[in-house]
């Protein structure tokens, strides 16, 4: 069935950000500089991790794979933002907004998994060190990213499916600055209780699955380090784990923090998905870089090529 069918509505209104008139050529700006420093900073870690053959490792190519989701997930959902604020055009078109709420759920969804994934691959390096060649083989790593890509379309489809057989009647404005599927929801003229039930139900089976593998291995990287307490293991756990953990707190922290401890509930969404969508993935390739010593070197290098390309030609 056309997706014609199933809508009276044509097209959407977004309200976008709560910013003064006054104020809109400043924050356009902040999210224009923030866009642009997520895009080429990803780009970077990836690009880095392609030329240096030492970073060729398990942990750097999970690490490819979250820099990729963090462009997309901005990608998304900061262009359409930034052009709203600048040309004042509020609309989107019905398939429009069904196409941004299907790409944010797949990568949203993506870096969920893959966060957990890099979390275990932490455990096999720290607890399992001998066997971990073995066990964090090629064939593993590929299977993990390419489960975690099925999963993340699966879980997409799901909601986005379920999303498209709801009708749309007068009331059109979205009070947000990109399709979100709770605002949607609320929007509808159907019937939404079996589309509440899969999210709640299959949404937080998938969020406390990825969270539980995270806490589960620093649970255990945690246990081994005290059992056995040592400044030599302390460091080395720390600079193996160190950049994942504040990457962790920083996506799950924010979340908490928005939710638990904002008063206005009418902006708790819109704060957590600027976190989500602009600043998370703009922090991750300075926290990557700033504490990783492998990352430094392989920058250093690539300036270093630069300079002697330059010289000789």
């Amino acid at each position: 069935m056309k997706l014609e069918n199933q809508s009276s509505v044509s097209q959407f209104l977004l309200l976008g950000l709560p910013i003064p008139p006054g104020q809109q050529g400043m924050f356009f700006t902040l999210f224009l500089g923030m866009y642009l420093t997520t895009v080429l900073g990803n780009l970077l870690i990836i690009l880095l991790i392609r030329l240096d053959s030492r970073l060729h490792t398990p942990m750097y190519f999970f690490l490819s794979h979250l820099a990729f989701s963090d462009i997309s997930l901005s990608s998304v959902t900061v262009p359409k933002m930034l052009m709203n604020m600048q040309i004042h055009q509020q609309s989107i078109s019905y398939e429009g907004c069904i196409s941004q709420l299907y790409l944010f759920i797949l990568f949203s969804g993506l870096d969920n998994f893959l966060l957990a994934v890099m979390a275990y691959d932490r455990y096999m390096a720290i607890c399992h060190p001998l066997h971990y060649n073995t066990i964090m083989r090629e064939g593993l790593c590929v299977l993990l990213v390419a489960g975690s890509w099925i999963l993340s379309c699966v879980h997409d489809l799901l909601h986005t499916l379920l999303l498209v057989q709801l009708s749309f009647c007068a009331d059109n404005t979205i009070p947000h600055f990109y399709c979100d599927l709770a605002a949607l929801l609320k929007l509808s003229c159907s019937d939404i209780s079996l589309n509440e039930l899969v999210l709640f139900t299959e949404g937080g089976m998938i969020f406390f699955l990825c969270l539980g593998v995270i806490l589960g291995s620093y649970i255990r990287i945690g246990t081994l380090i005290l059992r056995v307490p040592s400044t030599k293991r302390l460091s080395k756990a720390f600079s193996t784990c160190g950049s994942h953990l504040s990457v962790v707190s920083l996506y799950y922290g924010t979340a908490a923090g928005v939710y638990f401890f904002s008063s206005s509930w009418g902006s708790k969404d819109i704060i957590a998905s600027i976190m989500y969508t602009v600043v998370t993935p703009m922090l991750n390739p300075f926290i990557y870089s700033l504490r990783n010593r492998d990352i430094k070197q392989a920058l250093e290098m690539c300036v270093n090529r630069v300079k002697f390309f330059k010289q000789h030609h």
